[in-house]
């Protein structure tokens, strides 16, 4: 059973970076074919994909959310780390880490982490 555990602030400063990692356990990040994901759900709105790192360390951004947004890796801790910077009051959300084989349903999901972007 792969757990995925996102972990990072709380609370970030506008126009500050974000930074989240996400801590993977039960399987390897570079097992073949997963993709491991990050998305968001802003207060009142639905699920928004941000971006992926896949097996192989290629990424892949939401194209609304590119120029701001970096997802990489350590394959050593087996985690993933996303940072989208120049964040304002509308990036406050709850962040999900997530993965699946391919590009269909997700298969696992973090538990969810809060982050308020506030002065």
């Amino acid at each position: 059973q792969v757990q995925l555990q996102e972990s990072g602030p709380g609370l970030v400063k506008p126009s500050q970076t974000l930074s989240l990692t996400c801590t993977v356990s039960g399987g390897s990040i570079t097992t073949n074919y997963y993709y491991w994901s990050w998305i968001r759900q802003p207060p009142g709105k639905g699920l928004e994909w941000m971006g992926a790192i896949a097996y192989s360390g290629s990424t892949y951004y939401s194209p609304s959310l590119k120029s701001r947004t970096s997802i990489s890796r350590d394959t050593s801790k087996n985690q993933f780390t996303l940072q989208l910077s120049s964040v304002t009051p509308e990036d406050t959300a709850v962040y999900y880490c997530a993965t699946r084989t391919g590009w269909g349903t997700f298969d696992y999901w973090g538990q969810g982490t809060q982050v308020t972007v506030s002065s």
